[in-house]
């Protein structure tokens, strides 16, 4: 069964003995964060300057928690709270449609496709929300996406909140794991930070920043 079309992710049923490739996609596939530049896109020069000043107290929490999860749902509520889920999906459209060429990393879509063309299950795992990410993966013929889910209330607008944890680190396990079964075999994973640590632990062919070309 497919989940294709779920904004906040997807994932197409893989065949018995296809081979599932894992990757990141914020430093890996792309040159930056994926995330921020949305939203600071999104909200303009001055939105994003004002935006970061009322973010000052959470960002001086960060420095001493170092959380992640926490942060990044501050940041969602601050730019993004009562935003309908249509108008957040016509924006991460026309995001990727407008930074696509200078965004993404040659020699990684060159290892994508490269999977792709070998008949790979191909799946993007990310802390960044699946539905900012979804017009991404969409380009890319991507099989699979395993995103953070983001809130919203019966008006189908933003909360603010998330449904899930941040997909980083044992999450991304967790979340693989649960898609395609606790005894999956990941054939490659690619990633770039210590988030993507434990993912590439499992994978039998771990490549770790071996993404390096920029548009």
């Amino acid at each position: 069964m497919s989940d294709m079309g779920i904004a906040d992710g997807f994932r197409q049923q893989p065949r018995k003995d296809q081979a599932i490739v894992a990757f990141d996609f914020d430093g890996t596939l792309t040159v930056r964060d994926s995330f921020t530049a949305f939203l600071r896109w999104r909200a303009g020069r001055r939105g994003w300057a004002l935006g970061l000043v009322k973010l000052a107290p959470a960002v001086a929490v960060y420095a001493k928690d170092r959380d992640r999860g926490r942060i990044k749902a501050a940041s969602v509520k601050q730019f993004l709270k009562g935003v309908s889920r249509a108008e957040l999906e016509a924006d991460a459209e026309e995001f990727a449609a407008d930074v696509w060429a200078k965004f993404m990393r040659p020699d990684a879509l060159a290892c994508w496709n490269d999977w792709g063309a070998r008949g790979a299950h191909r799946v993007i795992v990310t802390a960044s929300p699946g539905l900012t990410v979804a017009p991404f993966a969409r380009r890319l013929g991507a099989e699979g996406l395993l995103g953070t889910h983001l809130d919203f209330d019966a008006q189908d607008r933003l909360t603010g909140r998330f449904t899930s944890p941040n997909c980083r680190g044992e999450e991304k396990v967790l979340r693989l794991r649960t898609a395609y079964g606790h005894a999956m075999t990941l054939t490659a994973a690619y990633g770039d930070t210590s988030g993507d640590t434990e993912m590439l632990a499992m994978a039998d062919q771990p490549g770790f920043r071996v993404f390096t070309e920029r548009p």
